[in-house]
């Protein structure tokens, strides 16, 4: 249990004053923002600070800092110290000055401030590569929280054969439907706080359960300080692809850039943009340290990792009614997801094609394509046995490539402007590194001997560095002229 509260620590403490610094760095003021300058009554709408922050949170929180703390927790304590820092130095920056870019650049979404900052080469490979990301986000959540409902609240089996999988599948999708279509404040400003309330009353209820039921939490020792997973796989580069969304989501990219269009004051970024990545952060640990409770248990080990757990705990933890409306939380969390990704695969065609999004009719014609898409994958995904592993297998990492390209934008900016762009450059080597050394060493990827995929993946760091810094310095330059 130590180990778990200093991480807790680590996460509030560092979250608290990291924050601080990084907002030093962009220096937000007191300009006119896009919400109010460009207000159109539909992705243009002034909101409340609290109703962002929780439309913020609920966006950047799906399934993955839940299903990934539970099987990142396997390689030991050591997670307790890496998702925190990790939150902090890599997850909360990159959230934030994604956020604060795009409000500083008329609202502008990532594909746009990929082209203005990275070029137009890697804007078409960014572009491409992102609304692909946005509509398998679509998919996975609708497959996660659908199948959850199923099993944990329907009480059955969450199978292809079952009709009320499907019929399940559908509701979610008619919702997905209503609030890709219609103006952010009809339906996700309405509906959000209620699901946000729901998903802070079940990870109340899991904290505070850590602790009433005495779940053993392992502490950091000299014997298990390499973090090696039980199956032997060491904790680099696979931990990080395998939490993902708990330390960093280029998902989430897209998501801060979305809601800058309903900030009202620079000032209120910090607590809409960093501070909720330091809350799902908190998610995170609190799921982690469940999961290796149960798994100290000693629950069936065909169980482990997998996201059955997540019944197991909110039973033990809740009981049965307890237990449900924390399982409803859970299943908030991908749907909350869900709706935007697709929302934001809407706004970055619009704006990739120039085509108004004011009305009813544009929306829909470009909305048609995008669940289509949707629907394929998805039916792919549930009639296919290896379907869905295989997606998210794939999805994990593109996650994380889509943070390089969000690192690289962040610290050209900040270099162009003569800002500290360390903050952003250090994090994308890191994850630089990451993405390419488990894609060369991973089954799904080239198979690779380990330590060959790891020295590639450092060469692949220092090249990305490298890169970045000549084109900031180059682009520094010309705006010196």
């Amino acid at each position: 249990m130590t180990t778990f509260l200093i991480g807790l620590a680590i996460l509030i403490v560092g979250g608290f004053f990291y924050g601080r610094f990084a907002e030093k760095v962009f220096q937000p003021d007191d300009r006119e923002t896009p919400a109010i300058k460009n207000q159109d009554g539909v992705d243009y709408v002034p909101m409340d600070k609290k109703k962002n922050a929780l439309i913020e949170l609920l966006n950047i929180a799906g399934t993955g800092p839940i299903l990934g703390p539970i099987q990142g927790i396997l390689f030991g304590p050591l997670a307790f110290i890496m998702i925190p820092i990790g939150c902090v130095l890599g997850g909360a920056i990159h959230d934030y000055m994604s956020g604060m870019i795009s409000l500083r650049s008329e609202g502008a979404q990532m594909p746009a401030l990929i082209k203005r900052n990275l070029g137009g080469k890697v804007y078409s490979v960014y572009n491409i590569f992102v609304i692909i990301l946005m509509i398998l986000v679509g998919a996975v959540f609708i497959y996660t929280p659908g199948d959850l409902i199923v099993a944990n609240v329907l009480h059955q089996e969450a199978i292809a054969s079952n009709p009320v999988v499907w019929i399940v599948y559908a509701c979610i999708f008619a919702y997905y439907i209503l609030a890709t279509l219609f103006p952010i404040d009809k339906i996700i400003g309405r509906v959000y706080p209620i699901f946000g309330g729901i998903l802070l009353l079940s990870a109340i209820g899991i904290f505070f359960g850590l602790f009433i039921h005495g779940y053993q939490l392992d502490n950091l020792t000299m014997q298990n300080l390499a973090g090696v997973h039980p199956e032997g796989t060491p904790i680099l580069p696979v931990f990080f692809v395998t939490v993902a969304c708990g330390i960093v989501s280029g998902f989430h990219s897209t998501q801060a850039t979305l809601i800058g269009r309903s900030v009202k004051h620079e000032r209120e970024g910090r607590f809409v943009f960093y501070d909720m990545m330091i809350l799902e952060g908190f998610i995170a640990m609190i799921w982690a340290a469940a999961a290796m409770g149960i798994y100290n248990k000693g629950i069936d080990a065909g169980l482990i990792g997998k996201p059955a757990v997540i019944g197991l705990v909110a039973n033990d933890m809740l009981g049965t009614i307890g237990g449900l409306i924390a399982v409803i939380g859970i299943i908030v969390l991908p749907i909350t997801s869900g709706d935007t990704a697709l929302r934001s695969a809407r706004l970055m065609i619009a704006d990739h094609l120039n085509i108004s999004q004011k009305t009813m009719k544009s929306r829909l014609t470009l909305s048609l394509g995008i669940f289509a898409g949707v629907l394929v994958i998805l039916i792919f995904a549930k009639m296919s046995p290896n379907g869905f592993n295989v997606l998210w297998q794939y999805f994990a990492w593109a996650n994380q490539t889509i943070a390089v390209f969000a690192f690289a934008m962040i610290s050209i900016y900040l270099q162009r402007h003569g800002r500290q762009f360390l903050v952003s450059l250090l994090p994308g080597m890191f994850y630089i590194y990451v993405i390419m050394a488990y894609i060369l060493g991973a089954k799904i990827g080239f198979n690779l001997p380990y330590m060959a995929s790891n020295i590639l993946g450092v060469v692949a760091a220092l090249i990305y560095g490298y890169v970045v810094f000549k084109e900031g310095s180059k682009q520094q330059d010309l705006a010196s002229v």
